[in-house]
């Protein structure tokens, strides 16, 4: 049986192909601003990385918050259980999920069977995502694909104290005219939001293994940060982006 997930996040949409007990093809895309369309685009594009036609795939899952414009998918999923469903798959000892998207953050626990036991949402502030990485990035003239790297060369993190992503660049703006050295600010921004990301943690306890999700799992100073931050090495799949995808795949074979 081949199923396929499809994740329309804010910033990206993902695709996974699963067929049979395995991942055979994954793709990542920009969104842009039609999600019908970009769904359509990586459904497409995940078919042609797997060398399949549309009618091999048995079972189609829509997840992410643009779920809902995957007009084709069988059933549409929340992220929260469709990142459950990827990390169990990724790792059955997973027993928290931190999935760091575009525009919001979450906690997941997860029941030794893989079930969703309890978890915590931000989507009502952009600070610690990727959008306010983003944000950051443009506000330091750095690619942001540099952060997890120029990071490491810090000696002496400066301090963001705002928890708003408009503040926080204003702050940021104030430390580039004091001199403050890039890799700095740049730690000290990868340490805001594992203040943050733990904070919200707190509310629901971390029980271990952990595992970062989502596309700011590729930001090594952020995984970094926030392994500190909480005492404790967390895992980086190398599918962390397309997790919520892969979830989604793996939930349709269940249908």
């Amino acid at each position: 049986m081949s199923t396929a997930g499809i994740d329309i996040g804010s910033i990206t949409a993902k695709a996974a192909i699963f067929d049979n007990g395995k991942i055979i093809a994954t793709k990542v895309i920009f969104t842009g601003y039609n999600a019908e369309l970009a769904g359509q685009r990586v459904y497409d594009e995940v078919l042609s990385e797997a060398g399949l036609g549309k009618t091999a795939i048995d079972k189609i899952v829509s997840t992410g918050y643009g779920r809902n414009s995957v007009k084709f998918a069988d059933k549409s999923f929340t992220e929260i259980m469709a990142h459950a469903a990827g990390a169990h798959f990724l790792n059955p000892r997973i027993r928290s999920i931190i999935d760091i998207g575009g525009q919001d953050s979450k906690a997941i626990l997860l029941t030794d069977k893989g079930k969703v036991k309890n978890f915590v949402m931000n989507d009502k502030c952009a600070a610690g995502t990727g959008r306010f990485l983003e944000v950051m990035a443009r506000a330091l003239e750095v690619n942001l694909d540099e952060f997890g790297a120029i990071s490491q060369k810090s000696k002496s993190p400066s301090k963001i104290s705002s928890l708003c992503t408009v503040f926080a660049e204003s702050e940021v703006i104030s430390l580039i005219a004091r001199g403050e050295k890039r890799q700095d600010i740049i730690a000290g921004i990868h340490e805001s939001i594992a203040s943050r990301v733990s904070s919200m943690l707190a509310r629901i306890g971390v029980l271990k293994p952990a595992m970062i999700t989502g596309g700011v799992a590729l930001n090594s100073g952020v995984v970094r940060a926030l392994s500190k931050k909480l005492g404790m090495e967390i895992e980086v799949s190398s599918y962390a982006q397309v997790n919520g995808a892969i979830g989604a795949a793996i939930l349709a074979a269940s249908l």
